[in-house]
């Protein structure tokens, strides 16, 4: 049996962590949740469901995650996969054994969950993200000829994978930092089709003006960054 341990960032996600938890199959050997400086109940609601509950403290999402895979470097059984995914409900963790079944099955080493138009609930996705996503993953396969069709936050990679990537970006370019150094370091990849729905609370990124200009920019650096390592 494979060791699988989730990885869940959460900011204010006090009505909605819990729920994510409950979802999340019972197979899987451990759920992290990274509280980034919540001022609600976030990590009490996410002990109580059983989630190990991590504090990070410097604000940013790939600070969180770092602090999630430093959590699991600690440990004397190291996990087989890690899947990432958001704490704010708008992703059907039930379908987590969707995601990693590339993984086990024919021995992929990365997957993202793709969020596709026709799994969609109406306005669960902005338009400020659906072109963000198409800008992205359209310059990803002209630079680099990737098959990539979405950023999305719901992801599974083999443990070993993960730390070949030696991912640094703390805040919003960690989905594509770690997209764009798959490509780097040649992994094997496919994308799942997942459903996605509209989140419970307000986005940190999409839901503000400046959150949706600082996650652009950081995008677009880190595709501009790899394009000219090539």
């Amino acid at each position: 049996m494979s060791i699988i341990k989730v990885i869940i960032p959460a900011y204010n996600e006090a009505d909605s962590i819990g729920l994510v938890i409950k979802d999340i199959p019972k197979h899987v050997d451990e759920v992290i949740v990274v509280n980034n400086q919540s001022t609600d109940r976030t990590a009490e609601v996410a002990q109580r469901a059983g989630a190990t509950v991590l504090t990070e403290s410097r604000m940013g999402y790939g600070y969180a995650c770092l602090k999630g895979m430093d959590y699991i470097a600690q440990l004397s059984q190291k996990p087989d996969i890690v899947v990432f995914m958001d704490g704010d409900y708008s992703d059907y963790p039930e379908e987590l054994d969707k995601i990693i079944q590339p993984i086990l099955e024919d021995n992929i080493d990365f997957v993202v969950g793709s969020r596709v138009r026709r799994l969609q609930e109406k306005g669960s996705m902005t338009p400020q993200q659906h072109f963000g996503n198409w800008l992205a993953t359209f310059l990803m396969r002209v630079l680099f000829g990737a098959t990539f069709t979405d950023l999305g936050p719901f992801r599974a990679i083999t443990y070993d994978k993960l730390l070949d990537l030696q991912m640094e970006d703390k805040t919003y370019g960690w989905t594509i930092e770690m997209q764009l150094k798959a490509l780097k370091h040649k992994l094997s990849y496919t994308e799942v089709p997942v459903k996605y729905k509209k989140r419970i609370g307000v986005s940190k990124v999409s839901g503000t003006i400046k959150g949706s200009i600082f996650a652009g920019v950081k995008i677009l650096g880190w595709i501009f960054k790899y394009s000219f390592k090539k």
